[in-house]
């Protein structure tokens, strides 16, 4: 990761006014969070403050294709039901191309592997793959939407 590209994701939070953003990429985990405590630092504007983290270890069961590993977690409401999250902050997209039909729709069975989506961040998509079988049955981002990192995409029952 170069300067460049985290000017882009400070650009990024500024114009969805974003308090704060976390990406993890090639072993480096990277955490932008705005100052919004009422300190004043001398400054007329207030940047975010940066910090990075030591690589961490790869996610069990990633294939090392570049592609961000979501995170998968029992839902609230159902234990029965496993909840993909988005790993990153970026625009869910539930297909490639805007005419073509979805990766993955409710009442449809996937695959361990298999993409549901992607989310496109910095000009980069990011496939988000299922992590068990099971059937999609819900889906909770609406196509073309900005999503946070952490936010539900997906509820699957586990087959």
């Amino acid at each position: 990761m170069d300067l460049n590209e985290i000017k882009l994701v400070l650009d990024m939070m500024r114009e969805h006014d974003l308090a704060e953003f976390e990406l993890e990429r090639d072993g480096v985990k990277l955490r932008l969070r705005k100052n919004t405590g009422s300190q004043w630092n001398g400054n007329m504007t207030s940047l975010p403050q940066v910090a990075f983290a030591p690589p961490v270890a790869a996610v069990a069961g990633n294939d090392g294709a570049g592609s961000a590993a979501p995170a998968l977690t029992p839902a609230n409401e159902d234990v029965d039901l496993a909840i993909v999250k988005s790993p990153i902050v970026g625009t869910f997209y539930r297909s490639s191309e805007p005419d073509a039909k979805p990766f993955a729709d409710v009442g449809q069975m996937v695959k361990k592997g298999e993409v549901l989506c992607i989310i496109e961040a910095m000009k980069l998509m990011n496939e988000i793959n299922a992590e068990c079988d099971g059937e999609v049955i819900k889906v909770y981002v609406e196509n073309g939407q900005a999503v946070h990192y952490g936010e539900r995409l997906f509820a699957i029952k586990p087959a």
